[in-house]
């Protein structure tokens, strides 16, 4: 019975310490598996993207969504980071429309979020940075925000055009003096005209190619990038 007991205090002695072993082994275990390889993305990246909505100053809010997909891979030691079709999600955070005098239409848009191919979602900083597809517009700062082109030229040419009209109706009906009252009194018309009418909205139109710069690290999982393969083309 002795011997019993002793080797049941043995064997109990041996169970604890092997239990301590693996209780003080696992959390390096656990650190290790956690520890996966990160990619990042650079701030200052550059990615060109393809808008899929129609955006205008005229119907547009504040905290109104934008989505956007990317139009080619970027690449990082040869391995893709962002494949080619990647959504891209961001929503407007000022938009003015154009003044009946002056001030030009403008709109500002901040991205938030990245979406693969494959499902995995980071968040982002980024910003509009070029609108090389969008016509009559310019980057007015560098947060990205978008500004309608001057249209003081049209608003003169429309108060010229009522002059001129107005000229030809006086000069009808009352020849030459009344031409020039006509001129006068047409000419204030086409002025009130352009002055009552708003400045020309920013309108972006769904497939219009933008330009993303990102503002901050990205860090993301190389293993849930893409589901697919991805083609890469590089000039030699």
């Amino acid at each position: 019975m002795k011997i019993g007991a002793s080797w049941m205090c043995v064997l109990l002695l041996a169970g604890m310490a092997a239990a301590q072993s693996t209780s003080a082994a696992s959390p390096d275990a656990r650190s290790v598996e956690t520890e996966k390889p990160m990619l990042t993305i650079p701030t200052g990246t550059r990615v060109p993207l393809t808008l899929k909505q129609a955006i205008s100053t005229k119907t547009a809010r504040d905290g109104d969504p934008v989505y956007a997909e990317t139009a080619f891979p970027f690449v990082v030691n040869d391995r893709v980071v962002i494949p080619a079709g990647t959504y891209i999600q961001g929503k407007i955070t000022h938009v003015k429309r154009g003044g009946h005098v002056k001030g030009r239409a403008e709109v500002l848009i901040h991205f938030t979020s990245m979406i693969y191919p494959s499902g995995y979602t980071v968040m982002l900083g980024g910003s509009i940075e070029n609108t090389p597809g969008a016509e009559h517009t310019s980057m007015k700062d560098s947060e990205g925000t978008i500004r309608q082109d001057s249209d003081a030229g049209r608003k003169a040419r429309a108060a010229a055009e009522g002059g001129t009209t107005g000229a030809v109706i006086g000069a009808v009906t009352n020849g030459g003096k009344g031409a020039g009252i006509g001129a006068g009194i047409g000419g204030v018309a086409g002025l009130a005209i352009a002055m009552l009418s708003r400045g020309a909205d920013v309108r972006l139109e769904p497939g219009t190619s933008i330009e993303m710069e990102i503002q901050r690290e990205v860090p993301v999982d190389p293993s849930r990038i893409t589901s697919r393969q991805e083609v890469i083309v590089r000039n030699n």
